[in-house]
């Protein structure tokens, strides 16, 4: 059919929510070396799923069913029928139903020798047996295999009677037994989202329940079974059944089904089976201590029994206890022997026990499957913004930040990136600075819980933000550490657009989406994180707003777009949202537009502020404005251990709200203690740069012999604009000692000396910012 595609070499692994499956394909794992990828994985989105994945024999549980040359019935058919391969020169069959006697039968007309089929049941009756029988096998009715005889390979069975004790009355030489204990249907991805199962008691088996499916965001079935994997066994049934499912899968898309006949399959009327747990069922623990249920784990009837006597009565503990089922197959061959063995344990139904719970996925995917393009130069893929190659082409000096590339510095012909650095800071202070700030994370949060939602993420409030305001936050983990900071603005009555640090974004979505999927599952908020989708830039100087009125289309001006709010509208022609909000101290609008336009008005910006000296300036130059205007950074000011009032921001927690995530982190006695370490500034006494990590000496030295220290710089650098060194970081008690000299380390000995002040340091009363 042209509007079908079949896959072959294709496993579905899982099925998940709202019609999401996972499906490994096996692509060129075996053909090595001609150039394809060994697996491809598959991740596909569909609207109803139709399920056809058969029914797996059971084994049968007697003393010896490992030894080598002990096969499922159904396996030894398919060596025979489908490759001309012959198990064994003579094979006993044992079986609880009449499915077993097309092994046996398929043997004979091979030319093999059948030597008995050993059949559990007290009467066997029916078409395939008197097939059998015509054939001159010979067919043993209520007797069970007591033990297989032989060591590293069959050399013969000893049986009795199914309802004995073990007692052997006879023994069969044979190379081989093919074994038959009923059928399981394939019910895991019809059970991976929920889906119930029904004890079908006629032929010892789970079943889908077709009134109780895996349900899909409308309520409706997701999952529709056919064939043997929803309990119909035979070939007729199975059919039948198929040819059910399928119409019912293309209405359920709304589409009209048409039917096309089918042949009729030659039907064999298969006598009722008998359910078979342990043979013989009276068996000793002697002969109960050598039968296998799950192969892979050596989990043997008799550890299931001990476990229902230890009293793990849940299967999920049994499972435990025993390893039943853990092993690569997930059960599929010892489950419901198992289940069957630890209900007669507990003197229980079988329905009663339950089952375990049917996980992806379905048979094992390879760690390289799931990585997938994940590897080598794209293990982790770098990111770059919409004006990359501007940079580039603009000598830019690039630097990693989190996976993005963005311009440091850019030097021009003669300079080093010291005085490149320089030269951006002051033309920024003086005329005005572009800053590509592409990467800062963009999360949308939205809904009629997102308010609620967002004061409890972050410590200030947020729910009373005005629609068109932009209000800077904190954000903590539960621990009441500060973990990141960024500006929140809002949209509309039920939306906010919350900016995260460039190397935050997925993390802080990640966190996110953790308490809404795990803890507040009932609040209506939907979270987009929408990073990539715009470009920003932002204008910086006091000639920033200039150059935007010289682009046209939008009012900047302080009346109408104050600090801390923004506007939507057109610059230039295209569309932007402009944000009055400043990282640099100095006057600044920061504006998103669609990432594939964020070159063209980088460009205009380029060309519009050429008439007021404008030039671009990169990560350094911001790090060191930021900090002439006592800015934290996370990453730098924070580092895991601090919280928000360390570094002075007591101004950015509500006091009104009774609860927000690290609150009570923050109320413990550690973090609350007043000799906790204290943001401050410093200024070398010679005008000297601190260097990287320095801690402030203390008086005496520890248990260690080592030097006492009272505080740590957390940023330092040498300010262009102030003309001297200068520093942020951490001291104890830091607010009541400004002016007092201190003393940093140095390394290879000795101290540099330092005055305590206020870590702002440029414009304290924010007149150039607010201009």
């Amino acid at each position: 059919m042209s509007n079908v595609t079949l896959r072959t070499r294709c496993m579905a692994a899982g099925v998940y929510d709202h019609g999401y499956v996972l499906a490994e394909e096996r692509v060129a794992d075996h053909t090595p070396g001609d150039g394809r990828p060994k697996k491809r994985l598959w991740r596909i989105r569909a609207g109803k799923i139709l399920t056809a994945t058969g029914a797996i024999e059971r084994p049968l549980s007697f003393a010896g069913n490992d030894i080598p040359g002990v096969m499922l019935a159904s396996a030894v058919r398919d060596y025979v029928v489908n490759w001309a391969v012959s198990p064994g020169d003579r094979t006993v069959v044992v079986t609880n139903n009449d499915d077993a006697y097309r092994t046996a039968i398929a043997l004979k007309e091979a030319g093999l020798e059948v030597a008995a089929v050993i059949d559990a049941r007290a009467e066997v009756t029916g078409a395939l047996p008197a097939r059998a029988r015509a054939l001159g096998i010979r067919i043993e009715a209520g007797r069970a295999i007591v033990k297989v005889k032989g060591g590293k390979r069959v050399s013969g069975v000893a049986i009795g009677v199914q309802a004995g004790e073990g007692a052997v009355l006879d023994e069969i030489a044979c190379d081989a037994v093919a074994m038959s204990g009923g059928w399981s249907p394939v019910v895991h991805l019809w059970s991976h989202c929920g889906g119930k199962l029904d004890w079908d008691r006629k032929h010892a088996m789970f079943r889908p329940d077709a009134t109780r499916p895996p349900i899909t965001h409308d309520g409706s079935a997701m999952v529709i079974p056919a064939g043997a994997c929803n309990g119909a066994l035979t070939a007729a049934e199975a059919l039948a059944d198929a040819a059910e499912a399928g119409v019912a899968a293309v209405k359920a898309l709304g589409l009209k089904a048409k039917t096309t006949p089918i042949g009729k399959a030659e039907v064999e009327e298969e006598a009722a089976m008998e359910p078979v747990w342990i043979m013989p069922q009276g068996a000793g623990p002697k002969l109960r201590m050598k039968m296998w249920l799950d192969y892979q784990n050596d989990v043997k009837v008799s550890d299931v029994q001990l476990a229902a006597r230890e009293g793990y009565n849940s299967v999920e503990h049994t499972k435990r206890y025993t390893t039943l089922g853990m092993a690569t197959d997930q059960g599929k061959l010892s489950n419901i022997n198992g289940l069957a063995v630890l209900a007669d344990a507990l003197a229980e139904d079988i329905p009663a026990v339950g089952t375990t719970t049917f996980r992806p996925p379905y048979t094992p995917v390879t760690i390289g499957a799931l990585a997938g393009e994940s590897r080598g130069p794209i293990f982790q893929p770098l990111r770059r913004s919409p004006m990359h190659d501007w940079h580039e082409a603009n000598s830019a000096y690039m630097e990693p930040v989190g996976l993005w590339r963005r311009p440091y510095c850019y030097p021009r012909a003669g300079e080093t990136h010291e005085q490149a650095v320089h030269r951006e800071i002051g033309n920024t202070r003086a005329n005005v600075g572009l800053l590509d700030a592409s990467t800062l994370g963009k999360i949308i949060v939205k809904g009629p819980d997102a308010g609620r939602f967002l004061d409890m993420l972050y410590t200030n409030v947020m729910s009373s933000l005005p629609v068109g305001k932009c209000r800077y936050g904190l954000m903590c983990n539960e621990q009441g550490f500060l973990s990141d900071d960024g500006v929140v603005i809002r949209l509309s009555d039920d939306s906010w657009l919350c900016h995260t640090t460039s190397g935050g974004a997925e993390r802080i979505h990640g966190w996110m989406e953790d308490w809404l999927q795990c803890e507040w599952w009932d609040w209506q908020v939907f979270t987009a994180n929408v990073t990539e989708q715009y470009a920003q830039i932002a204008v910086a100087g006091p000639k920033a707003r200039a150059v935007l009125e010289a682009l046209g289309g939008i009012d900047v001006s302080k009346a109408a777009l104050p600090f801390m709010s923004f506007v939507d509208g057109h610059l230039a022609g295209i569309p932007a949202r402009v944000h009055r909000i400043s990282f640099s101290g100095e006057l600044s609008y920061e504006i998103a537009v669609p990432a594939g336009q964020g070159l063209a008005l980088w460009e205009a910006l380029v060309a519009a502020g050429a008439a007021h000296g404008v030039m671009p300036y990169g990560t350094e130059a911001m790090h060191i404005m930021r900090a002439e205007k006592g800015f934290i950074m996370i990453g730098d000011e924070t580092d895991g251990t601090v919280i928000p009032q360390d570094l002075g921001l007591d101004w950015a927690i509500s006091k009104k709200k009774t609860d927000y995530l690290g609150k009570r982190g923050q109320a413990r006695t550690y973090l609350a203690s007043p000799d906790r370490w204290k943001l401050a500034g410093f200024e070398t006494l010679d005008g000297s740069v601190i260097a990287d990590g320095a801690y402030v000496v203390a008086e005496g030295v520890n248990a260690n012999g080592q030097r006492n220290v009272q505080g740590r710089v957390t940023s330092t650098y040498f300010s262009p604009t102030l003309k001297k060194g200068i520093a942020m970081g951490l001291l104890r008690h830091a607010p009541d000692r400004i002016d007092e000299v201190v003393e940093f380390s140095v390394v290879g000995g000795g101290t540099v000396k330092a005055r305590v002040v206020s870590p702002v340091f440029l414009d304290p009363k924010g007149e150039k910012q607010d201009a």
